[in-house]
């Protein structure tokens, strides 16, 4: 039996991209990094329990309870089991 869409994917991709759009404006809008923003994206499923995001700082200091934005990669990522996880 197939596993639901939602389940497979379960960020939506257009909520993913609203929020590194969101990263990068924060970015030049500021015109340095790292960033450290209160989360403004609670109401996202995935994202309401994470207190802030990070915008291009180092992995080994980052917040575990974030996430976090690499502009290079132009990627999100969050702490899972030990690891910074790509959000997909």
């Amino acid at each position: 039996m197939d596993e639901p869409l939602r389940m497979r994917n379960r960020i939506p991709p257009d909520e993913l991209k609203k929020v590194i759009e969101w990263c990068e404006k924060r970015k030049l809008e500021e015109g340095r990094a790292p960033l450290i923003e209160m989360n403004p994206f609670k109401d996202m499923e995935w994202l309401r329990n994470k207190t802030v995001i990070q915008i291009d700082r180092p992995r080994e200091s980052s917040d575990q309870n974030g996430v976090l934005y690499d502009s290079t990669l132009r990627a999100l990522f969050e702490w899972v089991n030990g690891v910074w996880k790509r959000i997909e």
